[in-house]
């Protein structure tokens, strides 16, 4: 608020009158003290999670993946994804299956049921405190571990965008997916789009890509 004093009667005759103006500050303190109170509300709101990524081993090496429980997702043009199952099979494009991201939930879910349904024993558990957040989060690490759930690949293309990504790593966690690795798409993935989008015109790869 503020106040305006005249400064008295002193003043002389024909002379401008000399005011004095004079600011209360204190209702811009208790202001103040609102908006950095939400500020900093809001910032502990925004903190971003972590997740965690399992990315492909750099010293080389094969790993023996069962084919029954590898899955291979190629995150493609305007939100569409292709997967398939075990290895890549280049004679036949019907192997690869064109879907959207419902579609990849569904095939997730379908394939690792096991460790999602341990997954939901041990929240049950957790929300009844029978066991600590701190022992949920080591039965977790180990059900993602067993060699019960699925290894899955995915392949973001250049036609792809990064929400797609992320998009494909939020379905990893809904569907109890641990092992996941992002890698990039090969010759032979290029292959497999193309063909089924011709519908096995091509003419088959003479050999098998690396």
């Amino acid at each position: 608020m503020a106040n305006i004093e005249t400064g008295g009667n002193d003043a002389k005759k024909g002379k401008p009158q000399r005011k004095v103006l004079r600011v209360d500050f204190t209702p811009m303190v208790d202001m103040n003290m609102l908006l950095i109170t939400f500020f900093m509300f809001c910032t502990t709101l925004s903190i971003p999670q972590i997740m965690d990524i399992a990315m492909p081993d750099t010293r080389g090496g094969e790993s023996l993946i069962p084919e029954t429980k590898s899955l291979t997702v190629i995150l493609g043009e305007n939100n569409k994804v292709f997967y398939y199952e075990g290895q890549a099979n280049y004679e036949d494009y019907t192997s690869l299956k064109e879907t959207d991201y419902k579609g990849m939930r569904d095939i997730l879910l379908s394939k690792n049921s096991t460790n999602l349904s341990r997954i939901k024993d041990l929240r049950l558990k957790r929300g009844k405190k029978q066991i600590s957040d701190e022992e949920f989060k080591a039965e977790v690490t180990k059900v993602n571990k067993s060699e019960s759930g699925i290894y899955t690949l995915i392949k973001p293309t250049k036609d792809s965008n990064f929400k797609n990504l992320v998009d494909a790593l939020d379905e990893m966690q809904i569907c109890g997916v641990g092992k996941y690795m992002i890698v990039e798409p090969n010759e032979g993935d290029d292959f497999l789009m193309e063909n089924l989008k011709n519908k096995g015109q091509l003419t088959a790869m003479a050999e098998r890509p690396k």
